[in-house]
């Protein structure tokens, strides 16, 4: 009886007895992981790598012990580094589709190789590629830094409404690519559905198509009567102002000029007062009275 009580209080001392844990320690990554996105257009970019610093050491360099001249980089530290698509794109004229990939790049006095690989997995391994794995290939050329960078960098540059470009920067040298958003056959498509084909179009969709054909010079007379339909349903001052914009493009400088004095008045009668756009009017106005003084 004695041994049976021994053994059930030795049972219930394990149970109650704290389980020990040991957590690995946490310390800060020598090359810590970046992620940084921008939308190109109507896609979005993401671009996910890690980032080494120099430490005294050299990058670019015939014997560099972080990325030498004439071999293949992972374009950052640790992990494949990789750019993600939402919508299919055009890289330095080389069509991309939608996707994940991985970058790497063989940096080079004159030019870079830039590959874009079906491969997000070769990290420090790259010698190990296949070329069946590349959706695209191409070279840029490599530009000198103003100020020396310390920490290798990947950011966006030279933003437009259809592109942008990846900007790889590091000690004196930087080396760019451009990124193209099919832009236009999304929106012309949009503009189909919601204001060509559509019997009631909306103020903002019919202010928007015309703002679309206006900044990719398309036709203008279908800019305007566009514009000026949705100033008949909701004249804001923004929206006048296009008007006034688009005329004075289609040269009718009476009415952009008179276009233009509408959208003044409408913006210093908005609450507060828009004084921008008052300025910008007077800007316009200005430039109407300058082919007749020729």
């Amino acid at each position: 009886m004695k041994a049976l009580l021994s053994l059930t209080a030795g049972l219930a001392l394990l149970v109650a007895a704290p389980q020990v844990t040991h957590a690995q320690i946490a310390t800060p990554a020598a090359s810590p992981k970046s992620v940084v996105q921008q939308r190109v257009g109507l896609t979005d970019v993401t671009i996910t790598y890690s980032r080494p610093s120099l430490k005294g050491r050299a990058a670019f360099g015939a014997s560099s012990p972080l990325a030498p001249l004439g071999k293949r980089w992972r374009t950052g530290a640790n992990a494949t580094t990789t750019i993600k698509f939402s919508d299919d794109v055009t890289l330095e004229g080389k069509k991309v589709p939608a996707g994940e990939y991985g970058i790497y790049t063989i940096p080079n006095a004159a030019e870079w190789t830039v590959v874009i690989s079906k491969n997000t997995k070769q990290g420090a391994d790259v010698d190990g590629f296949k070329d069946t794995d590349n959706v695209a290939s191409f070279t840029v050329k490599p530009y000198k830094t103003a100020t020396k960078v310390e920490t290798f960098t990947i950011n966006f540059s030279d933003l437009t409404p259809a592109t942008a470009n990846v900007d790889m920067v590091w000690a004196t040298t930087g080396a760019k690519f451009k990124v193209t958003s099919d832009v236009d056959p999304k929106v012309m498509a949009q503009i189909d559905e919601k204001v060509v084909k559509n019997a009631t179009p909306t103020a903002n969709d019919l202010a928007a198509a015309a703002v679309y054909y206006y900044d990719n010079n398309k036709d203008m007379k279908q800019a305007l009567t566009w514009i000026q339909k949705a100033n008949e349903k909701d004249p804001k001052f923004w929206n006048v102002h296009t008007e006034a914009k688009i005329r004075m493009k289609m040269k009718d400088y009476k009415g952009a000029a008179a276009a233009a004095e509408q959208s003044k008045k409408l913006a210093l009668a908005s609450t507060p007062p828009n004084t921008d756009y008052a300025k910008m009017n007077d800007d316009l106005v200005t430039e109407t009275k300058k082919p007749a003084a020729k």
